[in-house]
């Protein structure tokens, strides 16, 4: 096989198993991110809402992920959800795959991840935020 041949099955089987990583723009900027805890988002499936600023204007969609800095194993999941425009991300937006804080005692520190990406699939802006629950 030639080596265009032997890219293109590699780059295959990274999608295919997920291992690929998107591409970021060498221009992608940094967004603002923050969101704030209630009572009611413990162990919940509702995320909250999550306010994003400094999003490019060829932003098409917004992947969240939300991650325990103190049990960084545990996956709470996240979820893709399409840009209108809006800098508030509704509460409840990440409905497949989200799962809230339930520290099983004491506070942890969960972060929110958000990446920008225009219609190529291209990162364009990522931000990240940190709050503790609860």
């Amino acid at each position: 096989m030639n080596n265009h041949v032997l890219r293109l099955v590699a780059g295959a089987a990274l999608l295919l198993f997920g291992c690929a990583t998107a591409q970021v723009s060498p221009d992608a900027v940094e967004l603002s991110v923050d969101f704030a805890w209630q009572a009611s988002d413990r162990c919940s499936s509702q995320s909250p809402v999550i306010r994003v600023k400094n999003i490019p204007a060829a932003t098409k969609t917004l992947q969240i992920k939300l991650k325990d800095r103190d049990v960084p194993t545990w996956n709470h999941g996240g979820g893709t959800v399409a840009y209108d425009g809006s800098d508030v991300i509704p509460a409840g937006a990440l409905q497949d795959g989200y799962n809230g804080p339930c520290p099983p005692s004491g506070s942890h520190r969960y972060q929110f991840t958000v990446k920008a990406i225009d219609a190529a699939g291209v990162i364009v802006g990522t931000g990240q935020q940190t709050r503790n629950f609860p």
